[in-house]
């Protein structure tokens, strides 16, 4: 990347840093995006044409569908950003590939299993041993209020409140957000709390800072494990897939999901309604009367 183009990607990564709240993970991932699109490009990024995006698809042809969407959709918003600030007349943006792909469904468990977890880890606690208090604890906030695995670990201590039904979370975007807590996550947090050194300003201390987000992945594939239930199959981010199906399952309204996840764009939203369907059809071709005759 020439120097030219280097100041002018720092310049746009300034503007979504301090306009659009964009994390420092979203910043370096652009920074990534737009520095490998300029190798391909073979030319100064701000002033490349249309022809010029036009010759990435072949550039790209080996790369993942959702690498090619994601890269596409950087350099859109940096011209978008050139443009806006007068750097450029034109856009040229229409050129870049847009790839067709189908977003994979999220992988699921059913509440059965769901169920078997919690047995599992009820049955772990009430020992008494802490870091199975904490285990249920961090169950019960991952499938109870649908955190994503970066906000459950970094919750300050007095995240959670006696007698406060809802947690403020800071998610992507520095975003804040309600989210409900149950009577049992908070009977699990406060029986937790007991065990929480008083140093640590994090409600899951974790070494020199919080609970780290690889740990609680070990920490929920183990949960998974003694609940007879493949660890492969588990993670934090499938249990929060399992809290918004099981929701819109019950009949939750799908802008009150958008709200309770934290989704920006309802159609990141909408892909539980294909899990839904998905699960019904089964259901019907399980247990209708007319899916076992015989023609």
């Amino acid at each position: 990347m020439s120097p030219e183009d280097a100041a002018l990607v720092d310049r746009f990564l300034d503007m979504m840093a301090a306009e659009a709240g964009a994390s420092r993970h979203t910043i370096a991932a652009y920074r990534n995006d737009l520095e490998r699109s300029a190798e391909a490009v073979r030319v100064a990024l701000a002033t490349a044409s249309a022809d010029d995006l036009s010759r990435l698809g072949a550039d790209w042809a080996e790369l993942a569908p959702a690498t090619v969407a994601r890269r596409s959709a950087a350099l859109r918003r940096f011209f978008g950003f050139l443009v806006d600030d007068g750097l450029r007349r034109d856009d040229p943006s229409a050129a870049l590939p847009r790839p067709r792909f189908e977003r994979p469904l999220p992988r699921i468990l059913d509440e059965p299993e769901i169920s078997r977890m919690f047995e599992a880890a009820e049955d772990r606690a009430a020992s008494g041993e802490f870091t199975a208090v904490r285990n249920l604890a961090l169950l019960e906030l991952l499938y109870g209020s649908g955190l994503r695995a970066s906000e459950l670990v970094s919750l300050p201590r007095g995240a959670v409140r006696q007698g406060q039904p809802f947690l403020i979370i800071r998610g992507k975007g520095s975003k804040e957000r309600l989210v409900p807590i149950s009577s049992r996550a908070e009977s699990a947090v406060r029986a937790w709390l007991e065990h929480v050194p008083s140093g640590p300003p994090w409600l899951f201390p974790g070494g020199k800072s919080h609970l780290s987000r690889v740990r609680l992945f070990q920490i929920v594939r183990q949960m998974a494990a003694d609940a007879g239930i493949s660890p492969d199959r588990v993670s934090p981010h499938v249990l929060r897939h399992a809290f918004a199906t099981h929701l819109l399952s019950g009949g939750a309204d799908l802008r009150v999901l958008q709200s309770l996840l934290g989704h920006a764009d309802i159609a990141t939203t909408q892909i539980y309604t294909h899990v839904d369907s998905a699960r019904l059809v089964e259901l019907v071709n399980a247990r209708h009367p007319l899916a076992t005759r015989i023609r």
